[in-house]
């Protein structure tokens, strides 16, 4: 499983993290059923928003990140999501990068663009043109539009609300992604051999980090929704140019989260950040609860009203823990396994929680089962990562 991390120049606000806690399910799950799981994630530790906080806080952006990604790293863990066994930075990741980026420009399936209004020459784009026809004729070929089903007027404007360029001087179709970005003055850079001095683009980094760290193809490439156009659309034609292989067997994709109603973004100032709720004392088992209570490809909102009802669930989980009726684990555990396994539906998984919850007290302190109980409270932290 490869998911797509964080560009380090904010704190974890509520969609990171349910995005997170989705995929995290799917560890989860995989791993009770005796699979091996390898999980990479990348973090985009260089790129335009970080570089532009950076120099608008005053701040060097290399510190930035490194702030950034421990307190990412830390809400993380706090949330009792699984770590990846990989966790590789796009600096990182340069010296694979280049050799991929030179190749596909051998192969003519790039292109160095000139400089135009004050920019550099040498700017170099994916040709998802003469990608797409490179491997029209292979089986489970790549070709734009097949990961998100786009038209293309759908993909142009969403191209140039997520990223994109579409206006730039000089590129052979308006779709064509950036690849490698030449230096610029007063940005960092990285040595890029026949490319020159710069630094890669988005895309490119996600498809080179999972195809040196994972089999090709993987079992599922994720993220939230919003990543479906352009970043997994042209990491997938990425890889295939590549290497003549999908990049990934299956895309998963977690729904948006907003607030009140709202759509959640940092220039609305309306973000809930994990970080802020766990330094007012809320705990962080409710927050994933309040997460879990939607199903991971749903758009839904934060409310006070949800996070409210998901301290009250979770007070009424812990307080049938101390009577669990004797036989009452098994039937649970095979309830929540059947729950995840059916498109890792949390809702319903929570909902066999509350009913054990709601018949656990009747059964009275003194018939409680002790084994009973800590079998609960394993399967509810290893299936649902929430502890009792």
């Amino acid at each position: 499983m490869y998911v797509c991390g964080i560009t380090p120049y904010d704190a974890t606000h509520m969609g990171h993290a349910a995005s997170y806690v989705a995929f995290d399910l799917l560890n989860r799950a995989w791993r009770d059923g005796r699979q091996q799981v390898a999980y990479v994630q990348n973090v985009t530790d260089v790129d335009d928003p970080l570089l532009e906080r950076a120099t608008a806080t005053g701040v060097d952006w290399r510190e930035l990140a490194a702030s950034q990604i421990k307190l990412f790293q830390t809400d993380m863990e706090a949330l009792n999501v699984l770590a990846p066994d990989n966790y590789v930075g796009a600096v990182e990741a340069i010296p694979q990068i280049v050799p991929a980026i030179e190749s596909l420009v051998q192969r003519g399936l790039a292109y160095a663009v000139a400089g135009t209004a004050g920019e550099p020459d040498g700017d170099i784009y994916y040709d998802v043109e003469a990608a797409g026809k490179h491997s029209a004729e292979a089986r489970d070929a790549w070709t734009l539009g097949s990961i998100s089903g786009l038209s293309d007027a759908e993909m142009l404007e969403l191209f140039a609300e997520r990223g994109g360029d579409p206006g730039r001087a000089g590129k052979r179709q308006a779709l064509d992604p950036l690849l490698w970005r030449v230096a610029r003055e007063g940005e960092p850079s990285w040595p890029g051999g026949e490319l020159g001095e710069g630094r890669p683009g988005w895309h490119i980094e996600c498809t080179v980090i999972a195809q040196k760290y994972l089999p090709a193809p993987f079992t599922v490439q994720g993220g939230g929704s919003d990543l479906v156009f352009p970043h997994h659309e042209m990491g997938a034609g990425h890889a295939y140019s590549l290497t003549g292989v999908p990049l990934a067997k299956h895309f998963a994709h977690a729904g948006m989260v907003g607030l009140d109603g709202e759509k959640m973004s940092k220039s609305k100032g309306n973000l809930v950040l994990v970080s802020r709720l766990r330094a007012a004392g809320e705990e962080p088992a409710a927050i994933r609860l309040a997460i879990l209570a939607h199903h991971y490809r749903s758009d839904w909102s934060w409310t006070d009203e949800g996070f409210a009802a998901a301290k009250e669930r979770l007070k009424k989980w812990r307080a049938a823990a101390d009577h669990a009726p004797a036989g009452s684990a098994v039937p649970l555990i095979e309830g929540l396994r059947a729950a995840l396994s059916d498109d890792l539906d949390a809702p319903r998984a929570l909902a066999a929680v509350d009913a054990w919850a709601a018949a656990a007290p009747a059964a009275g302190a003194a018939t409680g089962s002790a084994v009973d109980a800590a079998l609960v409270a394993d399967a509810v932290d290893a299936l649902l990562g929430v502890v009792l």
